[in-house]
């Protein structure tokens, strides 16, 4: 205000702040693919996928929390194609098939792109199990592939997407099932053991080596009968092993398929110690 030499703040209307807000995000989200791809001059990578988040405080808790606002899949061949001097960022993140929050001024969030790689996996195709439960319910009657493919369709019914693995050369995973939700974040490695008598740990030992060695987030060890103490202290101990013994399947069958199957034998009673 020259009359008065003073600086006067005036704020921005909140439609402008917005566009402003929307317009920086778009730029941001490719820049940093940008700097990704032009950073490897030997072009190991192949790809981007970005997902973009914000740390703020949510007003209903007043916990802090980290909305997802943007996320993208680009290939290097596709963003080399862009003129990023010339285009609209947020059009060019259209073009990409970017998802982006229909509000992100007001920190809306949106359920970022999570994609896994199974070519590592040799997948097998389907077959349907649980048809067939209300006649055989005597899971320890199943065949073992019949036994793979019923675990594989309750992973499924529970929510995640699965597949079967073919019988050799997998290192022993009988299937692989993976989430999208962000709070799962990761791959399942999948054993399922078609036994009446204990899995020695041995068993469970075997699976902390192919979840490291496949770079999951977890390993699964599925049996109709039931694990000794050694078993259950090792997964303990790993952190990403989880084991399912005969009652809980029982259980998770009924909950998630509707069938009320018969496990496998019980574990005999441990004598009390002297």
């Amino acid at each position: 205000m020259k009359n008065r030499d003073e600086t006067t703040v005036l704020p921005r209307p909140e439609k402008e702040r917005k566009e402003i807000y929307a317009s920086v995000l778009a730029q941001v989200a490719l820049r940093t693919v940008h700097e990704v791809l032009t950073s490897d001059p030997d072009r190991v990578v192949n790809g981007v996928i970005l997902n973009g988040h914000v740390k703020t405080i949510d007003r209903a808790t007043g916990q802090e929390v980290s909305p997802c606002l943007v996320t993208l899949s680009a290939s290097r061949e596709q963003f080399g194609k862009l003129r990023l001097s010339q285009v609209d960022p947020a059009q060019c993140l259209r073009g990409l098939n970017a998802l982006v929050s229909p509000n992100p001024y007001d920190l809306e969030p949106i359920r970022p792109i999570v994609e896994f790689d199974l070519s590592k996996y040799r997948l097998m195709d389907s077959m349907d199990v649980v048809a067939g439960l209300d006649s055989r319910p005597a899971l320890v009657k199943l065949t073992p592939t019949e036994f793979e493919h019923l675990i594989r369709q309750l992973f499924e019914a529970i929510g995640m997407e699965a597949w079967n693995t073919q019988a050799s050369k997998d290192e022993g995973v009988d299937a692989v099932a993976v989430s999208k939700d962000p709070v799962f974040n990761g791959e399942c490695i999948i054993q399922a053991k078609r036994y009446s008598k204990l899995v020695g740990v041995e068993s469970v030992q075997a699976l902390a080596g192919v979840v490291e060695h496949k770079r999951a987030a977890k390993g699964v060890l599925i049996t109709t009968s039931w694990f000794g103490r050694a078993s259950h202290d090792f997964a303990r101990q790993h952190g990403r092993l989880q084991l399912i013994e005969g009652p809980e399947l029982k259980y998770l069958i009924k909950e998630h398929l509707g069938k009320d199957v018969i496990p496998g034998p019980v574990p005999p009673k441990r004598r009390p110690s002297r």
